[in-house]
Order: C-alpha cells, then sequence, then structure tokens
C-alpha cells in the first residue's frame, strides 16, 4: 500500500483519534474497496478481516458504492428539525439534459474527482468543489443527483436558509455540524440555497453575525478533506461573496433549455402517449422560455390528464393548452377564469388555437367562443348557446 492511500489513512486515524467509530470504519472500508480494484487484495482482506473483529463497526462499514451508514443527523437547536437529508441517487433514474459545453464540463469535474490522488501526485489537483447557478427549474438539483450517482456516493443535501438561525451564534454552529457530519464518509455534500449563508459582504446593512456566517462558511470550505465533494448551487449568483466564487475552480451556469433541448425533453417526457398529430418540434418552438421542470410538470400533468380521460395518448391541443398556462403561470399571468384562459391562449399561439379549436376545447359553440375572445363576455359569466323556438301550429 503506497503513498496514494494517504488520504484514506489519514481520515480513519481523524476518526479513531475523536472516538468516531463510524467514520473510521466507513474510510477504511473505502479504503478496502480501493486496494481491491487495483489487484491489492491480500491486504484488502487483511483490512476487512480487521473491521470483522467489531461487528458494529463491520455493519457500519459499507461498501462507497451502496451506501453508508452516518449516524444521527445534524439538527438545528432551536427549530429541532434535520438539516442535512441523505439519498442515495441512482444513475439510471438519471435523465440530464444540457448543451454540450456543460455536459463537457460536468464529465470533466467527475473525471478529476475519480483521479484526484493521481492529479495530487502530479501537482496538478483542483479541489472537488463545484458551484452550480442559474435560474429555477434549470437542473441544478438534477446536476447534483447525477454527480452523486455518477461517482457512485450518497449525496447529503442541505438547504442553506434552514441553518440560519436568529440565535446569536447558532447558525455557524449549525454549519460546522453540517460540515463535520459529511467528513464522516466520502460523500457529495449539496449546499442549495447557497446565497443564504454566501452573500457578499461589506453591505451597509450587514451585521457582525452576517459577516462572522460568511468567513466560517470559507473556513469550512477550506478545511474539507478531498473525499468530500462539494456542490453548490444558488438561483442569485450575483449576491455571492467574491471570495466564496475563488473557493470553487469549476463553475457551471445553467441556462434555459434551447430548442433542440426543449425537443428532446418533450420527447422523452412523453414518451409513448405521444399522438400521432403531435409535431414535437412545433412544441418546442412554442415552449421559448420555458424550464426543463416546467416541461417536464406539463408533460406529467399531460399525461395524468389522459390517464384518468381513458386515453393512452397526450392529444395535441390539450399539451399546448396545458403549456400555453404554465407559461402564462410563469410569466405570472393571472389566469382565474376561463374566459382569462381562453383570450391569453389566443394571443400566446392564435394559429394554434383557432375559434373551432377553442370551441372543442372548452366545449361551447363557436359563435360563444368568439364572443369571449371579443370581450362580450365578461370573466366568470356563463355563456349560453341560442336555442330555435318550437314552430307554432297554424290555428284551425
Amino acid at each position: 500500500m503506497g503513498m496514494e492511500h494517504l488520504s484514506e489513512v489519514l481520515k480513519i486515524l481523524d476518526g479513531a483519534l475523536k472516538a468516531n467509530a463510524s467514520m473510521a470504519s466507513n474510510y477504511a472500508g473505502l479504503l478496502a474497496d480501493k486496494l481491491e480494484q487495483e489487484g491489492q487484495r491480500a491486504q484488502a482482506r487483511m483490512v476487512r478481516e480487521r473491521l470483522a473483529r467489531a461487528p458494529m463497526a463491520l455493519a457500519m462499514a459499507q461498501d462507497a458504492s451502496r451506501g453508508v451508514s452516518l449516524g444521527k443527523l445534524p439538527a438545528d437547536n432551536d427549530s429541532r428539525l434535520n438539516t442535512v437529508d441523505v439519498s442515495l441517487p441512482s444513475v439510471e433514474a438519471m435523465h440530464l439534459v444540457l448543451p454540450d459545453a456543460i455536459s463537457e464540463r460536468l464529465d470533466d469535474f467527475v473525471r478529476g474527482v475519480r483521479h484526484h490522488d493521481q492529479l495530487a501526485s502530479a501537482g496538478v489537483a483542483i479541489p472537488n468543489r463545484i458551484l452550480i447557478y442559474g435560474l429555477p427549474g434549470t437542473g441544478k438539483t438534477q446536476t447534483a443527483r447525477w454527480i452523486a450517482a455518477t461517482l457512485g456516493l450518497p449525496l447529503l443535501t442541505t438547504r442553506c436558509d434552514t441553518l440560519v438561525s436568529s440565535l446569536l451564534g447558532q447558525t455557524s454552529r449549525n454549519l460546522r455540524q453540517v460540515f463535520d457530519y459529511a467528513q464522516q464518509t466520502p460523500c457529495v455534500l449539496f449546499l442549495d440555497e447557497f446565497d443564504a449563508l454566501a452573500g457578499a459582504r461589506g453591505n451597509e446593512r450587514d451585521v457582525g453575525e452576517l459577516q462572522r456566517v460568511v468567513i466560517a462558511l470559507l473556513q469550512n470550505i477550506d478545511a474539507l478533506p478531498d473525499s468530500t465533494v462539494l456542490v453548490a448551487a444558488t438561483n442569485h449568483e450575483q449576491l455571492l461573496d467574491p471570495a466564496i466564487w475563488r473557493r470553487f475552480a469549476t463553475h457551471i451556469p445553467m441556462p434555459l433549455p434551447d430548442e433542440a433541448m426543449r425537443e428532446a425533453l418533450f420527447s422523452r417526457c412523453l414518451g409513448g402517449f405521444i399522438a400521432p398529430d403531435v409535431d414535437l418540434r412545433s412544441v418546442a418552438v412554442l415552449a421559448d422560455g420555458a424550464t426543463g421542470a416546467l416541461i417536464e410538470q406539463v408533460c406529467m400533468d399531460a399525461k395524468r390528464n389522459a390517464i384518468l380521460s381513458g386515453s393512452n395518448t397526450v392529444q395535441r391541443l390539450e399539451l399546448y393548452r396545458r403549456l400555453g398556462l404554465a407559461l402564462a403561470l410563469q410569466m405570472g399571468e393571472r389566469l382565474s377564469t376561463k374566459e382569462q384562459e381562453v383570450r391569453w391562449l389566443r394571443r400566446w399561439a392564435e394559429s394554434e388555437f383557432s375559434l373551432r379549436a377553442l370551441s372543442a376545447l372548452y366545449g361551447t359553440t363557436v359563435h360563444a367562443m368568439s364572443r369571449i375572445i371579443k370581450g362580450d363576455v365578461q370573466d366568470g359569466q356563463k355563456t349560453k348557446t341560442k336555442q330555435r323556438k318550437p314552430a307554432q301550429r297554424p290555428e284551425t
């Protein structure tokens, strides 16, 4: 066993010195896995035999690709709520749709993590930290899950806003507990809503406590071992402290999906539910400005409606309607009546929503639909279809 495994040996020593059996056994299990992968089966067997002498330690030490025992979750002393969620994402469940350039940078990051020891021995390793930023719904959380699944590591997720406490010093203590917890075993630590803790210092409205939190965050990041992969995500990258940016060698902007990506998302999400008259390219064009999360939600809602309606396909107009209403909501439109929905859909995609199409969707006559669009019918007012008067019999 050479010096390439020094990091695991040091973490085992740290666990022993801290009387942390879980930490020591987890890293011992990781060391055995690495030795076996390198063909050093005898040494791997010796490590596992030593673990087997302590049944409790053996129970806690698990193969890093299958799971890990981390003990009691850290919790906020004020709210008593857990500040970390542990999961084991599966690669099979991951379906990232990203621009080629972003995918390549993520692949480079994962390769760097996998071969960190080799890169470190050559003096060219970078910290295993990545900062992901972009609008809500663009795939930041999914990307964190993909990184953990691809590396075969548990994912420890913390919403940074849940660490913030009104009690003096409690926020920094919560932060310390999360980072200590993450160091018990090789893992991916995902800090979501990162700007809640990493806001820029120097603002005249800042108080000393907030500045101390940023300093504590920087110190905790610097103290992380190479075995902890740090993923931070924010919707408000412009709020981050400049020193925070320097702690991350890899920055990943998450853009809105382009037309090709939108078409791929609709194709994947709808699957076998696509009706013959649905042109995915046309749908992708109409979905300009939609996030990946919005597209997935539209497809899920449309499929659910099809199933409940006794159909095995999503019809074109119903898909367009759900997409249009979802985009309206994303844009801040308030459509509380069917009349408002109709007028919005007509403005949004007049070529798709003819009077005949709208009347079929909403179960009314073409004449009534025309009155709604012209504004002759007030919002919420029921439309009536004209009925012919019965013919009168001639008097005898």
